[in-house]
């Protein structure tokens, strides 16, 4: 049976399995196998309503990953260290939510090297965790990935990454990374001078923190991603789609990459972006546009 749901969403959940990646869509109280939509003509349809995925409220603009102002405001996971870690104010007395924090902040970060397009690459902070792909690589497209540095909490995963920000990007270029990337099998050959360049400065920071609190990671193997992507679907030329101001498209799906799809026509559409909007997805009946 065609697929037609609607619902406020969240960022699409991305599960590693033996064969790749599987993509899941909260939608409303529904769980929308995205893979099963590649190679599918669907609608997407926004309703002009917003809430709020926090509280729920109906807002008339999101904030920060779907949140109303108030939210954004006051909500301890809204704060500006959540986008510069060191910038944590909880020794200070300063966090809006200490119990948050405490169950949040105060746990491992890893500090990674990724490749998110040709010749570009990024560092960047997780919550580390042992055998598992970050969650972070899959949101950012990350096609290769290495951690460097574990660090006991995230002020010092912040202060860490602020050495690398001297000699590498923190940003993802996101029009180069939904072209297609081949995987860096030769990550190495970027991360050993950049980590002769920030060796000063995380010293330092030991010495300051201690030893034990920020450890460089040692014969750390890359991980390779491949999204679920068919062939020759990957955009040309990216063609970005903004809910707000067309509310209602049509496309082939193509491929699946970071919070992305991909569509013909090379156009594309960040859903992370639209967090809280209530949307409307239809699958066309019929043959699908390469058919």
């Amino acid at each position: 049976m065609p697929v037609n749901i609607s619902g406020n969403i969240r960022k699409m959940q991305i599960t590693t399995v033996d064969d790749g990646l599987i993509y899941t869509l909260p939608i409303g109280e529904n769980h929308l196998l995205m893979n099963e939509l590649i190679g599918k003509t669907i609608t997407l349809s926004f309703s002009g309503v917003i809430n709020c995925v926090h509280c729920a409220a109906k807002t008339k603009k999101s904030f920060q990953g779907g949140h109303c102002w108030r939210c954004f405001k006051s909500l301890a996971q809204c704060d500006q260290c959540i986008i510069k870690p060191e910038l944590c104010g909880f020794s200070k007395g300063e966090c809006r939510d200490p119990e948050w924090g405490k169950n949040n902040c105060f746990k491992p970060h890893m500090i990674y090297v990724s490749q998110t397009g040709a010749e570009s690459h990024k560092v960047g902070i997780t919550r580390h965790m042992e055998n598992t792909i970050s969650s972070r690589w899959l949101d950012q497209g990350a096609t290769t990935a290495i951690p460097v540095v574990i660090v006991q909490n995230r002020l010092l995963s912040g202060l860490v990454e602020v050495a690398f920000k001297e000699h590498i990007s923190d940003r993802t270029n996101w029009r180069k990374m939904l072209k297609f990337v081949e995987a860096d099998t030769n990550i190495d050959a970027t991360i050993t001078p950049l980590l002769e360049n920030v060796k000063a400065s995380v010293e330092s920071l030991q010495h300051e923190y201690g030893a034990d609190a920020i450890q460089w990671v040692n014969n750390a193997s890359p991980v390779f991603i491949e999204y679920p992507v068919v062939a020759g679907g990957y955009p040309e030329k990216v063609k970005s789609i903004n809910l707000d101001k067309t509310p209602s498209f049509s496309g082939e799906l193509t491929g699946l990459k970071g919070q992305y799809l991909m569509f013909t026509d090379n156009k594309v559409i960040n859903l992370r972006k639209y967090a809280g909007y209530h949307i409307t997805i239809t699958e066309e009946e019929g043959e699908s546009l390469s058919s």
